[in-house]
């Protein structure tokens, strides 16, 4: 029997949480505020609901008291831990390069971001445990698999994983409209992490500040900002261009984090 969570207050406060529901199956005919509800919180969500009629659903859940309401959970992705991420750089005798998503929560443009973080040579990639997308089916598919390939670290306290990250002598580069240098001003030769931020309020205030360097896209047109994930290929690829020519003028120069 698949993992699953019955009842609608149940469903609703899953997919208010954002919890990795994989599809909602609904009692043919039944209507009301709740169902309304759920079905509203599922598109947001992206997630399908399907309906079935009362054999099917005593073929799905059994004996249990479902109001007619079944969420199946998708089987939670295996998250790597970070000295994976470090070790897999030592093992290629590689300056380490780690994508940090902080509170990235529309699965496709978390998807996007893993998908070009493993075609860019990424080491692995850092999530928060709360306020993030899950590693689903959607973030999975849009990926084109790479999350398959790519080690994804989900930790508690994003702050306190860069730190851990400065001892370790990386430069954080934080990806900034209100930056004060240009995304291809900064040196990326040494360790490096580049931490872009969600969507719509950017990278958390506590998270920038312990940021090394602030770096900016320039827009040129009417639009005042790019797409998280398109943002975050740029600045990947500037990684990619300035280790492959061995690139060493940049304005500054790096010794570690600070």
């Amino acid at each position: 029997m698949p993992a699953m969570i019955v009842g609608r207050k149940p469903v609703i406060e899953a997919l208010k949480a954002g919890s990795s529901l994989d599809k909602i199956f609904l009692l043919s005919g039944i209507q009301g505020k709740p169902i309304e509800e759920i079905r509203s919180l599922a598109r947001q969500r992206n997630v399908p609901v399907a309906e079935f009629n009362r054999q099917q659903f005593r073929e799905l859940a059994k004996d249990q008291m479902t109001q007619g309401v079944v969420g199946i959970l998708q089987p939670r992705h295996k998250y790597a831990d970070v000295e994976l991420i470090l070790s897999a750089a030592t093992e290629r005798q590689q300056r380490p390069f780690i994508l940090i998503c902080d509170e990235i929560e529309d699965p496709h443009n978390l998807g996007a971001l893993i998908r070009t973080a493993e075609c860019a040579g990424v080491h692995g990639v850092i999530v928060p445990k709360h306020h993030s997308a899950p590693v689903n089916a959607t973030v999975t598919k849009t990926s084109a698999g790479a999350t398959e390939h790519l080690p994804i670290a989900e930790v508690t306290n994003i702050v306190s994983t860069i730190e851990e990250l400065k001892q370790k002598s990386f430069w954080i580069v934080g990806l900034d409209g209100a930056g004060d240098k240009r995304y291809n001003e900064v040196d990326y030769t040494s360790p490096v992490a580049v931490v872009v931020g969600n969507e719509g309020k950017g990278i958390r205030r506590l998270v920038r500040e312990h940021c090394d360097f602030l770096v900016k896209i320039p827009l040129l047109g009417r639009i005042e900002s790019l797409n998280a994930s398109v943002a975050g290929a740029l600045v990947m690829y500037e990684v990619v261009k300035q280790r492959s020519v061995g690139h060493t003028e940049a304005a500054n120069t790096p010794g570690g984090g600070s």
